[in-house]
């Protein structure tokens, strides 16, 4: 890879920024390229990151994703969209969907050059979907099919050809029930709140509406419409209400005997169990409202569908050594400009750790290993006697490091590049102070699921399956190898085709085991990841928060139960809200210096002494 591909590459990230902050008509709009989907948060516009080599049609894919999120933050109300949202899974769906076709068409009818842009994107995504396979729209594709059609309604374009024939297929029976509301959701389009108005109609004449939960939710959303416009005649119902709910009260504490209290009982005790506990109890003596949110289900645990096709593989097991050296000598030369920077920071390191290692000696012992710099005493008087000397104990604990890789899609590039030349110099650097490094790095054998989805696809798609995708773990060095041995292993991170997706949270349990399996008195594990754990293939078919949720729970028990001390460096995306003690890093280049610095700061006689979690986060600005 040339110096001239990696300058166009930053390039466009440029012009795509600026263009972006364009099309959202927002100047001050942070945009960053992080891994994971291309998402607008607050003020922050997150996009993915271009490959390398970077392709033309990759280019206006890329656009499409941008002018998406950039359309979004322009047209879009998060706290209107909240309050029109149904509850229901599958009409929630819906309803995300065709919001984000009424903001996608706002830019392309203003735009024709947004319109090209987002009919690339848009096609790309239903391929990567597989709607070009579907045989009928079920409830994992429902809401792409809507979405498709009212963009249709909306400007006119025809869906993708990847998603023709399935829309095709869908279209008698959806625009035999709504014709009328999708004609009327193009006349609403400007108006988000009147147009999610239209939508929950349209999808409750498709029967897709929970009646008794969305009958609550459009009452409450109708109520806080009236908020504001009722002026006196409101603040006049609501004390009309107010006594009557009084009224209500006395008439139940008038009710008499051992069932009313018994019922106050049951029902004081359903206050603590529920959601929110006392803080959302009802003040003594009224009777509680039932509210349909009490009884919402628990959040599904994190399983595994099926382990059969994961696997642990050690890095020359994946390509030829032919492959491999060339792969190593292409790692050399795209960061030979970093080698000085990184072993400046190396030798630092080597520095303070051999300052924790400082030896001292006992002399002028009667055993001991022979202390040859005093034998002239036996030379000049033959009866002196033989001088030994023995080496004092020191105070530095054994110590075993863990670089835990994210080898995801979104690494591609220069992060990978990077991240691998300083998993080299730190395993070189810590060997020669004593300190054993293992590498590892965490993947999927495939993209959509592999096998594991195929299996599931099999047995009847049962619902709720899990992590549903396979994985593949990787050694690169084991702790127990020297650095000469897996230093060429360390080029398959560049290997094309060997980055795909990541699941965080069973990685990290993985090189923790690892870990606790090693008898060293002190064990540290670092991982290097560009943002959140992403799988399409287990998001599809459990809760948007699935994997996330289950990172989270992992991380919280090793900060506070495992011995192992846990370090993270995020790249590109602030990793500070998963791990207490991390670093985010804007550029890929300041990787081998964060990297080192942490670990600089762990062997320091601070870092020692200082509880885990103490330090703060810091944010290395470019």
């Amino acid at each position: 890879m040339t110096d001239s591909t990696v300058e166009r590459a930053e390039t466009f990230k440029r012009v795509l920024a600026a263009a972006t902050r364009a099309v959202a008509a927002h100047p001050e709009a942070e945009v960053v390229f992080a891994g994971g989907e291309s998402t607008a948060v607050g003020n922050q516009v997150r996009l993915r990151p271009p490959p390398l080599p970077l392709e033309d049609n990759e280019i206006a894919c890329l656009r499409g994703e941008a002018d998406a999120v950039a359309l979004r933050l322009r047209f879009h109300s998060d706290s209107t969209h909240a309050r029109r949202q149904p509850r229901g899974s599958h009409a929630r769906a819906i309803f995300d969907a065709v919001e984000q076709a009424r903001v996608e068409a706002l830019g392309a009818n203003a735009m024709a050059g947004v319109a090209d842009n987002l009919a690339v994107a848009l096609d790309q995504e239903c391929r990567a979907k597989g709607l070009e396979r579907a045989q009928n729209a079920d409830n994992a594709n429902l809401a792409d099919v809507l979405r498709l059609l009212v963009r249709e309604h909306l400007t006119g374009a025809a869906p993708p050809a990847a998603a023709r024939q399935l829309v095709d297929q869908c279209r008698p029976w959806i625009e035999g029930k709504a014709s009328r509301r999708l004609d009327e959701l193009g006349h609403r389009m400007d108006d988000q709140d009147a147009f999610a108005k239209c939508l929950r109609g349209l999808i409750a004449d498709l029967d897709l509406l929970d009646e008794d939960s969305d009958a609550d939710d459009q009452a409450d959303a109708d109520s806080e419409d009236q908020e504001g416009e009722g002026g006196e005649s409101q603040g006049e119902g609501e004390s009309q209400e107010s006594d009557a709910e009084q009224s209500e009260s006395s008439t139940a504490e008038g009710e008499s005997g051992e069932d009313g209290a018994e019922a106050q009982a049951a029902e004081a005790e359903d206050d603590e169990l529920a959601p929110g506990g006392a803080e959302e109890s009802e003040t003594a003596g009224r009777v509680r409202r039932p509210d349909p949110r009490d009884n919402r289900p628990r959040e599904p645990a994190y399983r595994i569908y099926t382990g059969q096709f994961d696997e642990v593989v050690e890095a020359d097991e994946l390509c030829d050594a032919i492959e491999l050296t060339r792969l190593r000598a292409q790692l050399d030369q795209q960061l030979a400009h970093l080698k000085g920077v990184t072993s400046k920071l190396a030798n630092r390191l080597q520095r303070r750790l051999m300052a924790r290692q400082t030896r001292s000696w006992e002399f002028d012992l009667e055993e001991g290993l022979l202390d040859t710099a005093r034998l002239s005493r036996v030379v000049i008087n033959p009866e002196h006697p033989l001088s030994f000397k023995r080496e004092r104990q020191t105070d530095f604990r054994d110590t075993v490091v863990t670089l835990l890789l994210d080898n995801s899609g979104s690494m591609r590039g220069r992060p990978i590049t990077v991240a691998a030349m300083s998993a080299d110099i730190l395993a070189r650097t810590l060997e020669r102070c004593g300190v054993k490094v293992e590498i590892l790095g965490f993947t999927t054998r495939t993209w959509k699921g592999g096998r594991s989805r195929e299996h599931w696809l099999a047995h009847g798609k049962p619902q709720s399956p899990g992590r549903l995708n396979d994985l593949r773990h990787i050694v690169y060095k084991p702790a127990d190898a020297p650095w000469r041995r897996a230093r060429r292993s360390l080029g398959l991170m560049l290997r094309e085709g060997l980055l795909k997706e990541n699941i965080d949270s069973e990685a990290l349990l993985w090189a923790h085991n690892r870990l606790m399996a090693r008898t060293e008195q002190r064990r540290i594990l670092m991982v290097i990841s560009d943002g959140a754990p992403v799988d399409d293939s287990t998001l599809s078919v459990n809760p948007g928060n699935y994997l996330e949720r289950h990172l989270r729970e992992v991380i919280t028990w090793i900060e506070a139960v495992s011995p192992v001390e846990l370090i993270a460096i995020g790249i590109g995306h602030d990793v500070t809200r998963y791990y207490k003690r991390a670093v985010t890093i804007v550029d890929a280049e300041q990787l081998g210096g964060a990297m080192l610095e942490e670990l600089a700061a762990l062997f320091s006689e601070d870092g020692l002494a200082q509880p885990r979690g103490a330090r703060p986060h810091r944010r290395l600005a470019s």
